[in-house]
């Protein structure tokens, strides 16, 4: 009797977990045809991408000029702009190329009202400009964090607040915040960018929660190590050569890192689908799943990772370029993959 009664049990649980399984089942896959449904055109749409003459940037920009988007791009380098622009012409994009401090809250806003008048409205808004410091916390000072922080959080919020308005009128609207999976771990040698980038994440992902309702999709990309070159734009301190040879060894390995063309992608793809957040590849993903699982071993792998791999502690608080960094401490393979993928995105 007792055995029948199991079984029957048993039997009941089974079933229920049967029903439980379908019916999420049938939430993805209905999720998955009301999402290929919602794709988002962006033909003939008008694309802000900050920092889009180089890196990352210019790669989201190339993708999206042989979709047809009509494009808005800002640096703050001129000559980088302007050769950023004329490769994109080249495509066939209709481009409107801005010298622009966006850290500067006049400049953020004079350039969206630019690119207002120039095309008549904003539909898209990439947040991409950034920078990164590499060097222990001896070296940093305040202005670092200050810098930081101006350009991963201010400058978006900037960015966001001046088209938001006329988006919500129209019902419509997209914004994509390239964070980092600095944004969601914080990685030894690069405190102040990981700390901006924390902030930045926090900033998108409220704001998705928010304006969801008024018919606006806001993702959050947190990209793993990806070569696009940017490596010799880093600013270096402490023992720069060492810093910059890690930096640069992480950053081109095929192991640690992604192709800036496939992070490039699925940066458009997270938009045109209106994801909520993405990480781009898979190292980026273990070491999130690690942090957010096993956060105490997480935090000694890392401390360990900076107290015995990492370059040793350094109060050097002068800065140079990665470039400028550059030694035989990088292996010769990975110095030429990173100097291929610099020249190939502009960032030379």
């Amino acid at each position: 009797m007792l055995r029948t009664l199991s079984l029957t049990s048993m039997n009941k649980q089974y079933r229920s977990l049967f029903w439980l399984g379908a019916g999420a089942g049938a939430l993805l896959a209905l999720r998955a045809v009301t999402k290929k449904i919602n794709a988002y055109s962006f033909q003939g749409k008008v694309v802000i991408i900050t920092g889009g003459s180089r890196g990352i940037g210019l790669a989201i920009a190339r993708i999206l000029a042989e979709e047809g988007a009509r494009l808005a791009i800002c640096a703050r380098t001129a000559h980088q702009l302007k050769t950023a622009s004329e490769a994109l012409t080249d495509l066939g994009a209709e481009v409107l190329a801005v010298p622009c401090d966006l850290t500067d809250r006049k400049q953020a806003e004079a350039f969206i009202q630019r690119v207002k008048t120039h095309y008549g409205q904003v539909d898209v808004l990439i947040n991409n400009a950034g920078i990164i410091q590499a060097g222990p916390l001896e070296a940093m000072a305040l202005p670092d964090f200050e810098n930081a922080m101006s350009t991963h959080f201010w400058a978006p919020l900037y960015t966001m607040l001046s088209v938001i308005p006329e988006m919500k009128a129209r019902g419509t609207g997209r914004i994509v915040n390239i964070a980092s999976v600095g944004g969601k771990v914080s990685v030894p040698h690069i405190v102040p960018y990981s700390a901006s980038k924390f902030a930045l994440v926090g900033l998108s992902r409220g704001f998705r929660h928010e304006l969801k309702k008024d018919g606006i999709k806001v993702t959050t990309i947190n990209p793993g190590l990806t070569r696009s070159g940017s490596n010799v734009n880093i600013l270096v301190k402490g023992q720069a050569e060492k810093e910059y040879a890690w930096f640069t060894t992480m950053g081109s390995s095929l192991l640690t890192s992604s192709s800036v063309e496939n992070t490039a992608r699925q940066i458009v793809e997270a938009c045109r689908y209106g994801e909520a957040e993405i990480v781009t590849n898979l190292p980026a993903r273990l070491l999130i799943l690690a942090n957010d699982l096993f956060p105490e071993l997480t935090s000694d792998i890392l401390s360990l990772s900076s107290q015995y791999i990492l370059p040793d502690p350094s109060d050097n608080k002068s800065e140079k370029t990665g470039l400028e960094s550059d030694s035989k401490l990088v292996p010769e393979h990975l110095r030429k993959r990173s100097f291929k993928a610099a020249l190939e995105n502009n960032e030379f």
